[in-house]
C-alpha cells in the first residue's frame, strides 16, 4: 500500500472497501416505540383493573369510556401524528368523537331510564 492510502479511513461512507466497511448503526427511535408501548400498556392494565375489581354501575362505565378515549387520543397523537398536524385538521378528526360519546352517555342515561317505570 502506499502511503496515500494508509491515511483512508475504511469505516467512511465516502471511501469504502466493500468488502470490509460495516454502516454505522443508528437507533430509529425504538427507545420512543417501547415508552409508548409501556405507557399504553399501564393504562390498559388500569382499565382491565377497574374494569374487574369495580362492581358494575355507571361509574364503572364512565371510568371504561373514558380511559378509552385517553388511549385513543394518545394513539391517534403519537401513531396517527396527529399532535403535528394543523389546528383545522386535528379539529376536524377529533370533533366527532365528542359526539360519540355525548352518544354514548345519552344511550347510557336512556339505558336505565327503560328500566324505571
Amino acid at each position: 500500500m502506499s502511503s496515500s492510502n494508509q491515511n483512508i479511513d475504511i469505516h467512511d461512507e465516502k471511501n469504502y472497501d466493500p468488502t470490509v466497511w460495516v454502516p454505522k448503526a443508528h437507533s430509529h427511535g425504538t427507545k420512543d416505540i417501547w415508552l409508548k408501548f409501556w405507557i399504553l400498556l399501564g393504562l390498559t392494565v388500569i382499565d382491565v383493573a377497574f374494569y374487574f375489581l369495580m362492581a358494575p354501575s355507571m361509574a364503572r362505565n364512565i371510568i371504561f369510556i373514558a380511559l378509552g378515549v385517553i388511549k385513543a387520543v394518545y394513539i391517534v397523537g403519537t401513531f396517527m401524528h396527529m399532535k403535528h398536524e394543523k389546528l383545522s385538521l386535528a379539529t376536524m378528526v377529533i370533533l366527532p368523537m365528542f359526539f360519540i360519546i355525548f352518544f354514548l352517555v345519552w344511550m347510557m342515561y336512556e339505558g336505565n331510564f327503560w328500566g324505571s317505570f
